[in-house]
């Protein structure tokens, strides 16, 4: 993996943060544009699914074409207990991906953004005691910071309601931030614990994403909201053009984040999805008539300032010029002085 890691420059981690961000902000308005009279007319649980699918498909497609390359670097760990560790995040992206829908049931598209910068702080807390990655006071306060600018967001200026959004939306938006933290630094960990192929690792992750889902779905039909259903024959009802461009979202999405987990870490994924707040509060604004508040644009700004702080470099210490012994204790006469009896001998 180091010899990987060399090849990849800062400008490149830059592109594919910056990609993410203009795909997780383009995510929240495709889903709540996709609302037909404030619902879904479509399976919500079958978008992750096809996500998943058109994600293990590209990985194929990318690995096939990399062993054709050079089979040789092309290093893939088929021991059974590295693949068995695969299944423990796809789970949780199962459920991280469905809680997202139910979170935009609750929420606008802005509010839904905010609320998902929650990530940073429990991403945050899992890397100091879960992963053991130490962070600077500074870095401690920005994700405070950032904490604080998602909840003044959410206070109602002028309505009878202290909170803009019902409570189980808040409830579903931390439940989301857990999940997504939680299943990101165990991604990162095994994306990073060997030097296997990043499209083997997406092969492994996505595939079991695949059987998760299609298995959750089938709970639906026996046990859930679809019973008495059949998912394999009316998976796509309701789909529009919007919902497939929803797909390719997730999937896309999925791809540059898992990059990202094995070339950089977690929390400037996290911080590249929180970016996209900014465009989307402000594209709200334009496409679904989110009117401005003072609540709004004060919370990002503080998260603008959070997100400054936390990958603002720290201040080098100035040094100060000491005095030379010579100039301590001698005058300038009588440096004169010196240099005139020189002259004179």
């Amino acid at each position: 993996m180091a010899s990987q890691q060399q090849k990849i420059t800062g400008a490149q981690k830059l592109v594919v943060a910056a990609t993410l961000t203009i795909f997780t902000c383009s995510q929240g308005l495709l889903m709540e544009a996709s609302k037909i009279n404030g619902k879904y007319e479509y399976n919500s649980a079958v978008v992750p699914l096809f996500s998943e699918l058109v994600k293990l498909i590209l990985s194929m497609i990318l690995l096939r074409r990399q062993i054709k390359r050079d089979t040789q670097q092309t290093q893939m760990t088929t021991d059974l207990r590295s693949v068995l560790m695969f299944p423990i995040p796809s789970v949780i992206y199962v459920m991280h991906n469905n809680v997202q829908f139910y979170t935009m049931a609750y929420v606008d598209a802005a509010t839904y953004q905010i609320l998902g910068n929650l990530k940073i702080v429990t991403t945050g807390v899992l890397f100091r005691f879960a992963l053991g990655r130490m962070m600077t006071r500074t870095q401690w306060i920005a994700l405070l910071l950032l904490t604080i600018g998602a909840t003044v967001s959410q206070i109602s200026g002028c309505a009878g309601e202290t909170l803009s959004a019902p409570i189980a939306g808040y409830l579903l938006g931390i439940l989301s931030a857990c999940l997504s933290a939680t299943a990101g630094v165990y991604t990162e960990f095994l994306l990073k614990k060997n030097n296997d192929s990043l499209y083997w690792q997406n092969v492994q992750l996505y595939a079991f994403g695949v059987v998760f889902n299609a298995a959750r779905l089938t709970w639906d039909d026996f046990f859930g909201e679809n019973k008495g259903g059949n998912w394999l024959f009316d998976c796509t009802d309701g789909f529009t053009l919007i919902t497939w461009l929803i797909v390719i979202n997730f999937s896309f999405s999925g791809l540059f984040v898992s990059w990202l987990q094995k070339f950089a870490d977690t929390i400037v994924k996290v911080y590249a999805t929180s970016s996209a707040m900014l465009l989307t509060a402000l594209l709200s604004v334009s496409f679904f008539g989110l009117e401005p508040s003072l609540q709004l644009f004060l919370g990002i700004t503080i998260a603008c300032c959070s997100l400054v702080l936390y990958f603002m470099p720290p201040d080098a210490p100035k040094e100060k010029s000491l005095p030379t012994t010579t100039s301590s204790f001698i005058s300038p006469r009588g440096v004169g002085q010196s240099a005139g009896e020189n002259k004179l001998n």
